[in-house]
């Protein structure tokens, strides 16, 4: 897999992207979801038919209906996490990938917000069917365990983007990750 980039893109708008169901890819909030001491929330997934083959990822998923993708990103996080009292913050890094899953493959436009909470506690109470079968938990990293994991994390360089958050800040402008098709 390549490396992400760090350039800065424009404030991005809805409208650039296609919907998928015009041939587009599936339009995808995620959350950064940091607590009081910085640590990130991320979500413990494997294939629903083989839980060998798991990875650690950020809350959130794809659209639904009319609603905003800064919408998406607090549903999603409600029904993975249970976590309500969040304080949504702005797009940190915009990213397209490609992955097999289920046994279809996923083609993504993510965008992933920052948002802080002090609610630690998750219930995952409004998992989907399949998310039920294929998601085995959360927990919540700090930015040196995410450094020394050995596990499979999305996107690939998460350790060095939030670290470079932490110490740096929220971008200007949302940074553009390279693609990763898996």
């Amino acid at each position: 897999m390549s490396a992400e980039t760090t350039r800065p893109t424009e404030e991005p708008h809805e409208d650039d992207l296609p919907y998928e169901g015009a041939g587009g890819p599936r339009k995808v909030a995620r959350v950064v979801l940091l607590d009081p001491q910085d640590r990130i929330l991320l979500l413990h997934g494997h294939e629903p038919d083989d839980p060998d083959d798991d990875w650690w990822f950020t809350p959130g998923g794809g659209l639904e209906g009319t609603e905003t993708r800064e919408e998406a990103a607090l549903r999603e996080l409600a029904e993975e996490t249970g976590i309500t009292d969040v304080e949504l913050g702005p797009v940190l890094w915009r990213r397209r990938c490609s992955f097999p899953f289920a046994g279809r493959r996923w083609d993504q436009d993510e965008w992933y917000y920052l948002a802080r909470t002090s609610q630690t506690a998750t219930a995952a109470t409004g998992l989907t069917e399949l998310e039920r079968r294929s998601v085995a938990g959360a927990r919540w990293w700090t930015c040196g365990e995410l450094t020394r994991a050995h596990e499979t994390v999305y996107p690939t360089r998460l350790a060095e983007l939030l670290r470079t958050l932490l110490v740096e800040g929220p971008p200007a402008r949302p940074v553009t990750l390279d693609t990763e098709i898996v």
